[in-house]
């Protein structure tokens, strides 16, 4: 079998709101994912940073 190409992983609010999404990445990419994306919450754009997806 092959081994997955993609990941998936959690991008997480740094508004402390708890919201997130959920994408995937690159298996051999070690870089940390940050992306400036919208959160309903506080009904404004924020940064999200890439964490765990348990």
């Amino acid at each position: 079998m092959a081994k997955a190409a993609r990941q998936k992983i959690k991008l997480e609010s740094t508004a402390g709101t708890g919201y997130f999404y959920v994408t995937t990445k690159q298996t051999q990419s070690q870089e940390k994912i940050e992306v400036k994306k919208y959160d309903p919450k506080v009904r404004k754009h924020v940064l999200f940073v890439e964490k765990r997806l348990r």
